[in-house]
């Protein structure tokens, strides 16, 4: 019989999510982990662990000091500087020494890169939103005129531009166009003294000379721009799920809706009716659950992913929009009927499966393999696409009507995950 686990975890020691995981760990009898912060590996050059430590990797983030070595910037609401987080935080991640990893410094890169996270997807036919700018080789979006241009040689009247290296609605423009050269952006960005700052409040821009400048001071640190899917809706509110997927299984799921076009919840979204979303979907619930699982095995070397999952109006086909690498702070929820995490919350699910690992060491996956054929990125069906066009300056657009989700459920039917769990991650 193998010796219980050893967490370490790598994180900023005063944060939740630490706190959270410790938490877990010491309620499922083990001892509290080994706590290395960011601000120390930052510092020293890397951080050394035992041969038999599991090493976790938590959020850089919500830290002032560690954010000023990974940005150079002394306000945390500055949007600049993602490129330079990106490098020096996968160089960072590289100068960790030994242990057993949970989360693989490869696949990290991949993740915290929006186009080489969406070409992966996409060569896996995972179905995603179409974009110009998928994978490494895609060309560089230099500004406003590019992302215009891109728009329109794609037949893109809306898209979503996004930060490459972003997270947490950072940076990213929801940007619409209609006939007469009508363009409109919904963002929480505002410029303050030729400085760029991530705000609480959402806000609709009409004055393309204005959206022109925010792109345009964004562009330097990588811009990836997808094409705007129609979603559904719940009770007159657009909605997406954030689907947690632990060693290959889909276990914890919620519902995000707002009335605009950000979801996220700092941002004035609020978790919704995950029956009525499950109602809503009825049988493609499971295909649902499967799409999330497909595209964290893309990850292969990753335990925990959190994928944003659009559902389609009518609730008939989903799209991946995003996979987040920190993905599972979700407080206090627990696990989805028949995942196998049922009265567990997302910290204790991932330690429940490093000891499933351990307990059963000969399940092993195979590493991740390109697509032999070209991707095939998801695109919208005549029906999926109802949402409205920009309005006339000054007018808000009409909020969608909500969605008659029953009527799409066959009679008696009651979506289940009793089916066995799939194949686990590498031995540890």
């Amino acid at each position: 019989m193998r010796d219980e686990p050893r967490f370490a975890v790598v994180g900023n020691p005063e944060n939740r999510r630490v706190g959270l995981f410790a938490r877990a760990a010491t309620e499922a009898g083990l001892p509290a982990p080994r706590v290395v912060p960011w601000r120390d590996v930052l510092r020293d050059g890397g951080a050394a662990f035992a041969a038999d430590e599991v090493v976790r990797l938590d959020s850089p983030g919500e830290d002032a000091e560690v954010d000023r070595a990974l940005r150079d910037m002394d306000d945390p609401t500055r949007v600049e500087g993602s490129a330079r987080w990106y490098a020096r935080f996968t160089a960072a991640v590289r100068t960790l020494d030994g242990g057993r990893r949970l989360d693989d410094p490869d696949e990290l890169a991949v993740l915290f890169d929006k186009r080489r996270c969406h070409r992966r997807l996409a060569e896996a036919r995972v179905p995603v939103p179409a974009s110009p700018t998928s994978g490494a080789a895609a060309p560089a979006v230099r500004g406003w005129a590019d992302v215009r241009a891109l728009m329109r040689e794609h037949a893109m009247p809306r898209a979503f531009v996004k930060l490459a290296h972003g997270s947490s609605a950072s940076g990213v423009l929801a940007v619409e166009t209609a006939g007469g050269g009508r363009v409109q952006a919904t963002t929480s960005v505002e410029s303050a003294d030729g400085r760029l700052h991530n705000s609480l409040r959402v806000r609709r821009i009409t004055r393309e000379a204005e959206i022109a400048a925010l792109v345009d001071a964004l562009a330097p640190d990588g811009l990836h721009i997808e094409r705007w899917l129609p979603k559904a809706s719940l009770h007159g509110r657009v909605a997406d799920l954030r689907i947690v997927v632990v060693d290959g299984r889909a276990t914890h799921a919620v519902v995000r809706t707002s009335r605009s076009p950000l979801t996220n919840l700092h941002l004035g979204g609020a978790r919704g009716d995950l029956g009525a979303a499950i109602e809503a979907a009825g049988v493609r619930w499971e295909q649902a659950l499967e799409i999330c699982e497909r595209a964290a095995a893309c990850f292969p070397g990753t335990l925990c992913v959190g994928v944003d999952l659009l559902p389609a109006i009518g609730w008939r086909r989903f799209a991946v929009g995003e996979v987040n690498a920190f993905g599972d702070l979700l407080p206090r929820l627990t696990g989805l009927p028949g995942s196998g995490a049922e009265g567990l919350d997302t910290y204790a699910a991932q330690i429940a499966a490093v000891r499933a690992r351990a307990a059963s060491p000969t399940e092993v996956r195979p590493p991740y393999e390109p697509a032999a054929h070209e991707p095939a990125a998801y695109e919208p069906a005549a029906d999926d696409c109802a949402a409205p066009v920009p309005a006339p300056h000054g007018q808000a657009p009409p909020v969608p009507a909500p969605h008659d989700a029953a009527r799409h459920v066959p009679a008696g039917h009651e979506p289940s995950r009793s089916q066995a769990p799939r194949t686990r991650h590498a031995t540890l």
